[in-house]
C-alpha cells in the first residue's frame, strides 16, 4: 500500500472536520455524543481522540476559524479604503460571502459557544471583542460615543454584519447587499453622529 502523503492527510482532516460541523449544526453540539461524532467522521471512537481532543476543542476551533476570518475582512475593508472605495461596502460583500462559504460555524458560533468552557468561551470573546473594536474604528473613526455606548455600538454593528447575509439568503444577493447597506448606513449615520 503506498504511504498517504501529507495534503491527502490534510485533506481527510478536513473532510471530517466539516462532517462534523455539519452533524454539531443539525443535532446541535450538545445532543451528539462521541460514538456518534466518531461513526459520522469515519473514525473509531478510540482514534478520533488522536484527531480531535474533545469535542469543546474541536467546536472551539471551529469558531475560532470564523473570528480569524471575521477579521481578515477588516484588512478587506481597510485596502478599500486605501483604494478610496467604502469600507462598508467592502465589508459587506466580504461578510455576505463568507457567511455563504461558511454558514454553519455561523450558526454554531451563535447557537453552540454556550457548551464550551468557561475558559474558551473567554478567548472567544476576546477575539470578538477585538474584531468588534476594529471594525468600529475602519467604520466609525470619528464616533463621539464613549465607554459602554460605543461598546455596545461595536456588538450591535458587528451581530448585523454576521446575521443579516443568513436573514437575507432568500433575496439575490445584489438586493440583500443593497437592503444591508442602507439598513447599517442609516443606523450609523443616526447612532453614530
Amino acid at each position: 500500500m503506498p504511504p498517504v502523503n501529507a495534503a491527502m492527510r490534510c485533506a481527510n482532516f478536513e473532510e471530517r472536520r466539516e462532517r462534523a460541523m455539519a452533524l454539531f449544526a443539525e443535532k446541535g453540539f450538545g445532543q451528539v455524543s462521541m460514538r456518534e461524532l466518531a461513526a459520522h467522521v469515519g473514525l473509531t471512537a478510540g482514534s478520533l481522540y488522536h484527531h480531535f481532543p474533545s469535542k469543546q476543542d474541536l467546536l472551539y476551533d471551529l469558531i475560532e476559524e470564523l473570528y480569524e476570518e471575521l477579521q481578515a475582512t477588516l484588512d478587506q475593508g481597510r485596502r478599500a479604503m486605501a483604494r478610496g472605495a467604502s469600507a462598508l461596502s467592502c465589508l459587506i460583500a466580504a461578510h455576505w460571502q463568507l457567511h455563504a462559504e461558511r454558514p454553519l460555524q455561523f450558526r454554531l458560533a451563535e447557537r453552540d459557544l454556550c457548551c464550551l468552557s468557561d475558559d474558551q468561551q473567554a478567548r472567544l470573546a476576546l477575539l470578538r471583542k477585538r474584531y468588534e473594536a476594529g471594525l468600529l474604528r475602519l467604520i466609525a473613526p470619528q464616533a463621539k460615543l464613549q465607554g459602554e455606548a460605543l461598546v455596545a455600538t461595536a456588538h450591535v454593528l458587528a451581530t448585523l454584519l454576521n446575521q443579516l447575509p443568513g436573514l437575507l439568503k432568500a433575496l439575490p444577493e445584489e438586493q440583500g447587499l443593497g437592503l444591508m447597506e442602507s439598513m447599517l448606513v442609516g443606523g450609523l449615520e443616526r447612532t453614530l453622529r
